[in-house]
């Protein structure tokens, strides 16, 4: 498995996933105003590789833009289909290389989201890489999907119950990047979670019923991720935020994986964001006094026993 860290990262890892791609290139797109990335997939067809692109019926802002992307993915040799429009959104992102790697991200395809902090992983798990596949062959085919193996998250077919599963087995932390976390039954779980002792902090913006849960804005940067780090050995990455809308009512993709490198560099990028926030920097003052009194102390300890 591996990591995709955003702003860090940049292009660099999608272009190579695509320059990768030998057979095929499966792409879910919600939002594009990448040209490199516009080129490698058109010189993916240009060396034989059968591209093709989801592209979402809607988003918010202008339609014509994602018209014009079709039309010049079909003149570039891509099969390009069109979601449905049943759900209010298709707001997943993610790509399938050779139909054996599968990147699930929780930025799109834009300028704006490789100046954010985002996330991405990638995984080779067969089982996860064929129910992705499957997802989107219905999705292009504009036909009903009946998830059939953990670790892919989709909504609105499984999210609400997995993630909420996924909270409920937290033991000592949850660590969350959301920018809309809302949901009452997600927002009254956390704070069960927190009232039993689990270290429940947000990075984002959470509803009316914050409760015992920690929330700050993360400060100089936009956030764009959709990720949860549970006790410090799993962790959700995805599109779907803890709002109801999201979890209902959008097709939304994520993944949750077991992997401890992955977990660790999360983790340390957490709490160095949250190191910055208005919280993080009175934790940090707390901290050092308390190291300056523990420190003067042992000096005094010190002095007493000589005495």
């Amino acid at each position: 498995m591996d990591l995709i860290v955003q702003p860090d990262d940049g292009l660099e890892p999608l272009l190579e996933a695509i320059k990768s791609a030998k057979k095929s290139l499966d792409i879910a797109i919600f939002r594009f105003d990448l040209k490199n990335v516009e080129k490698a997939a058109e010189d993916a067809v240009g060396r034989g590789v059968d591209v093709r692109a989801l592209i979402a019926h809607t988003h918010k802002g202008s339609d014509k833009r994602l018209r014009q992307l079709e039309l010049r993915m079909l003149e570039k040799g891509v099969t390009v289909s069109r979601t449905g429009s049943d759900l209010v959104r298709y707001h997943g992102k993610y790509m399938i290389v050779d139909r054996e790697e599968l990147h699930v991200f929780g930025f799109n395809y834009t300028r704006d989201d490789m100046k954010s902090r985002s996330f991405g992983v990638v995984t080779r798990n067969r089982a996860v890489v064929q129910e992705a596949l499957r997802l989107f062959e219905a999705d292009s085919n504009r036909q009903e999907f009946e998830p059939s193996a953990e670790g892919l998250v989709v909504s609105p077919e499984d999210s609400r119950e997995q993630l909420a599963t996924f909270i409920k087995r937290a033991k000592k932390s949850l660590a969350i990047y959301d920018p809309k976390l809302s949901d009452t039954q997600m927002l009254r779980l956390l704070n069960q979670r927190a009232k039993a002792g689990v270290d429940v902090r947000v990075i984002g913006k959470v509803g009316k019923r914050a409760g015992a849960i920690q929330v700050q804005k993360l400060p100089g940067m936009r956030l764009h991720v959709r990720a949860i780090i549970r006790d410090g050995d799993t962790v959700f990455v995805g599109s779907q935020s803890l709002r109801a809308l999201e979890l209902d009512a959008r097709r939304e993709v994520g993944l949750i994986i077991k992997d401890a490198a992955i977990v660790k560099r999360m983790q340390e990028i957490f709490d160095g964001d949250w190191s910055k926030t208005d919280i993080g920097k009175k934790e940090q003052k707390e901290f050092v006094k308390d190291q300056k009194l523990a420190a003067a102390d042992d000096v005094v300890a010190v002095a007493s026993s000589r005495n």
